[in-house]
């Protein structure tokens, strides 16, 4: 008897559905169980996701087949990685996709164009690959309004990149659709890593022995049958095939047994003499399914019979079993498809790529066609990498640069001139580049410096690999490799060199180890020729960034003014190239609302034109203008996003809004482990743009508890890394801690920096942060009336907690000037303020100070400590109902469903006690801050 690998000897209890008891693979039971209980879960409204994984022949295949039989009453997508199209962009994407497509329609207008681009079934620009996964995830939340959906991608190892990265996507955004992914790989590819995972291993001995006796046809000695279970661990393909292809011999003595690290190539040798065995054209039809990788019977057959292989000869004695004809065309098993390609010889194999090249339609498919042309040249061919690139425009048209990327570097590989190649493998570098493969970037660099042949393709190609540099960590070697890179550009792109040098100077405030970097950067702006017709945006803010450096705040701020206003209505292609490193302009002019509306609009334009890499720089910027302005709620919405986003891209977080809301919250525990983490590993990766923050983090945490004497070392730390703006606002934390602890000097020292910074600024922020801080310094009458103007000033900022600060600072003088009553009325404005804020530690600050000043005080509950009740994303999804966002405009601003939005909403309303949207209002009112913007 011969015991059918897949459907034996085990069986499960029925799945609920009336079905009774059912069978699954022989010696399962376990893995099984799991997919039943994902199954379940499915039904039941959850989502759910599984790699199941394991070496070749374990029985992955088997267990997806398992649980497609068991999905009764639901909907089933099934798609199949192929290794030869694993460099054709979307290619996976849209055979998953492809039966859903009509349901496209459904779908918000940004996530319906989006898919319908890349599909190729409209014209418009390429889509940022995460709002395709979006479109996706609500695709197949869609598709679930009718039944749950259970979906299958087996050969996970084979998917193209970018549909990997897509359905990593998916998979980790998926929470409430009533919608199960199972993966089968053989390796987990690194896109779905971290994901829920089934590991397949060997059968367990008894069920190895089982399968190996059903397919045996001599008696086995125990010995011999035991080495044989053992030395293939009890992989069941193994079992199958390998005792087929031994003599009785063989079989009886135990000879021709292998070990286990060999186990695929036997297998797959075992697939190939069974190949060998059939007829010519037999063999032949099986390479034209092997280098066809849709599975498309026509096409197949079209190819094969230009060949001569031809159905009444080809399958007249049937392929063994290694292939059958459907709908589609099916290999046994992957094996048998890599066996039959790998084996060919190279010029059968281009024969056959010739033949489906010329099978396929130019009109329908012109992209797949140029894949077989190129696979099917055996030398460089001028032709054919002209077809290959216009495929990148294509390609880049639909998907963006990771779909033009593969098409590039194939044209590069055929192309016959050399100036030619080298500029193709530009290209291709740079569009690999875009799309986050820094690897094949630096490459395919190398290659264009070896082709180059002229000084502009160096130079072009040098400023590439400072790019990558960058993006590799932000360390020290990129800010002098970009410098270096803008002088060689000066001869032959100015408006290319001065962009670079703007990235040079933005870089190196990133790295901030290295003073001269900054500063040469600097001089090299000052001695560019002026610009011809007069300066653009571009050039007012290098040139205020290179004067704020070589001459100060002084000299630079007429034309950071000039600027700031050029930067109000910037063009948005313009603001999505390099605006991230303009973010410095609003903070060297010190107007808080010119900075927040700047980095708001700045947000709205990256989110909606869904630039998820470059997003969470912007929410950075955005959230710090957010704390300053004591909008705590707001500012941790922030943070949920950038994690969200982080989450969705892989793109490490910036800490800088973490850090500082931990620190004016004033929790020493949770802030000062985020302080040390953050300059840990920033001092390690060179991000001393980080280790600034957590420095001034640091100073305000400790200023805050009034442990001055930790304060000041903070302090100084930060003004001793060459970070421009940073630096620049952590001096009044110096100089309130110096003053605390004794050390004038100091004190003096940070002031005139201070006044050095923002002396010529005549905006409130300005002025009232140099009151305050001088008032500190000042004797009696004069520290009186500085702290009233300082006061005042802040009251016309949006800077609550500096005006909190301003009344603390206040009472805290008169009280030591023994003007108790005045002091108590600044105290409690202050102790007010900051437990309305949620400033904990400058709280209790000002309220040990009205106790001091005889004024018994309770503590209060910050606003902070009184909304913990709704997590993060909660709170985020609520205020934008209560702002008036539909479910469908939430999800794809947080890159949900819109079913999953609904599940929170409905979360939401259980802990608030409310029954509808309308209530939000009511239950989540605008605070103080937010009613300023409104």
């Amino acid at each position: 008897m011969r015991l059918r690998w897949g459907w034996g000897a085990v069986t499960h209890p029925g799945n609920g559905q009336g079905n009774g008891e059912r069978t699954g693979p022989l010696g399962r039971g376990p893995e099984c169980a799991r997919l039943d209980q994902v199954i379940a879960d499915v039904r039941g409204g959850e989502s759910h996701v599984l790699v199941v994984h394991g070496p070749p022949g374990v029985g992955k295949s088997t267990l997806l087949e398992y649980a497609e039989q068991s999905a009764t009453n639901m909907q089933v997508l099934r798609t199949v990685g192929v290794e030869s199209e694993m460099e054709l962009p979307f290619a996976t994407l849209h055979h998953f996709c492809s039966p859903l497509l009509d349901r496209t329609k459904y779908l918000p207008a940004p996530q319906r164009d989006a898919l319908e681009t890349v599909f190729g079934m409209r014209a418009g620009p390429p889509p940022e690959r995460f709002l395709v996964g979006l479109g996706v995830l609500s695709l197949l939340s869609e598709a679930t309004q009718e039944r749950p959906l259970l979906c299958f991608v087996d050969d996970a190892q084979w998917m193209d990149r970018v549909s990997a990265q897509v359905l990593g996507f998916v998979a980790r955004r998926s929470q409430a659709e009533s919608v199960g992914l199972i993966f089968g790989a053989r390796e987990r590819p690194q896109e779905l890593l971290g994901l829920p995972d089934l590991l397949v291993e060997g059968l367990q001995e008894a069920d190895a022995h089982a399968l190996l006796d059903s397919v045996t046809r001599v008696r086995l000695d125990q010995r011999i049958r035991d080495r044989f279970v053992a030395e293939t661990r009890g992989n069941p393909l193994a079992l199958l095939e390998l005792p087929s292809r031994l003599t009785v011999t063989q079989l009886a003595g135990g000879f021709g047994l292998v070990h286990a690290d060999l186990l695929p190539a036997r297998i797959e040798e075992s697939f190939l003499a069974r190949i060998a065995e059939l007829p010519e054209q037999t063999r032949l039809l099986l390479l034209v399914a092997a280098a066809e990788p849709t599975g498309d019977p026509a096409l197949v057959w079209q190819a094969a019979s230009e060949l001569g292989a031809r159905p009444e000869t080809a399958l007249v004695n049937g392929t063994d079993g290694l292939l059958t004809f459907g709908t589609r065309v099916i290999f046994r098993h992957p094996l048998v498809r890599s066996a039959v390609y790998r084996s060919a010889k190279a010029d059968d194999r281009r024969a056959v790529h010739k033949a489906l090249a010329e099978a396929t339609d130019a009109g329908t498919d012109p992209d797949r066609r140029a894949w077989h042309l190129a696979s099917a040249a055996a030398a460089p061919d001028e032709a054919v990498a002209a077809e290959l690139e216009r495929s990148a425009d294509r390609a880049q048209a639909r998907g963006g640069p990771a779909a033009a990327a593969a098409f590039l570097r194939r044209s590069a590989a055929l192309t016959v001139d050399t100036v030619q190649r080298a500029e193709r493998a530009l290209a291709a570098a740079n569009a690999s580049f875009r799309a986050g493969d820094l690897d094949a970037a630096r490459e395919l660099v190398g290659i264009v410096e070896q082709d180059a042949q002229d000084d502009f393709q160096r130079a072009r190609a040098y400023l590439l690999r400072s790019h990558i540099t960058f993006a590799a960590g932000f360390n020290d070697q990129a800010p002098p490799m970009l410098l270096k890179a803008a002088k060689r550009l000066e001869q032959f792109d100015m408006k290319m060199a001065r962009e670079t040098y703007l990235l040079a100077w933005a870089t190196a405030t990133f790295a901030a180890s290295d003073e001269h970097t900054l500063k040469a950067v600097s001089r090299a702006i000052r001695e560019l020729p002026p610009p011809e017709g007069g300066p653009s945006t571009l050039d007012l803010v290098l040139e205020g960034y290179a004067l704020l450096v070589t001459d100060g705040h002084k000299a630079a701020l007429s034309t950071f003014r000039r600027a700031m206003e050029a930067l109000v209505d910037y063009p948005v292609q313009e603001l999505l190239a390099w605006g991230w490193a303009t973010c410095g302009v609003s903070c060297a002019i010190w107007d808080d609302r010119v900075m927040h509306e700047t980095y708001a609009r700045a947000v709205e334009v990256v989110r909606a034109a869904g630039a998820l890499t470059e997003l969470p720089i912007y929410l950075a910027s955005l959230g710090i203008s957010t704390v300053l302005a004591g909008d705590l709620s707001t500012a941790d919405e922030i943070v949920a996003e950038s994690e969200t986003v982080s989450a969705a891209t892989g793109m490490p977080m910036a800490q800088h809004t973490k850090l500082l809301l931990a620190a004016v919250r004033g929790r020493p525990a949770e802030a000062s482990e985020l302080i040390d983490d953050t300059i840990e590993w920033a001092t390690a990766d060179g991000q001393l743009n980080a280790v600034t923050c957590a420095h001034w983090a640091a100073a305000i945490l400790y200023n805050g508890l009034g442990r001055y004497e930790e304060a000041l070392p903070a302090a100084q730390a930060s003004t001793r890394i060459a970070q421009v703006f940073v630096a620049m606002w952590v001096l009044p934390e110096l100089v309130e801690a110096a003053v605390r602890v004794g050390q004038e000097t100091a004190a003096q020292d940070a002031f005139q920096g201070l006044m050095d910074a923002a002396g010529m600024c005549d905006t409130d922020w300005a002025q009232g942060i140099l009151a305050r801080s001088r008032a500190l310094l000042s004797d009696d009458q004069l520290a009186d009336d500085l702290y009233r103007e300082a006061i005042e000033r802040f009251a016309r900022t949006q800077l609550r907690p500096e005006l909190a600060r301003a009344h603390l600072l206040y009472g805290e003088w008169l009280r030591r000037m023994r003007r108790r009553s005045e002091a108590r009325e600044q105290l409690h404005t202050a102790y007010e303020m900051f437990v309305s804020i949620g400033m904990e530690a400058f709280a209790e600050r000002a309220r040990r100070e009205l106790l001091a000043s005889g004024e018994s005080v309770r503590r209060a509950k910050t606003a902070a400590a009184s909304s913990d009740e709704l997590t993060p994303q909660e709170r985020q999804i609520a205020v934008l109902a209560r702002d008036g966002f539909s479910n469908s405009e939430v999800a794809a601003r947080l890159f949900l469903s819109p079913r999953t939005v609904e599940w929170h909403l409905r979360k939401v309303f259980a802990k608030l006690s409310i029954t509808s949207r309308r209530q939000l209002r009511d239950a989540l009112p605008l605070s103080e801050y937010e009613s300023t913007l409104k």
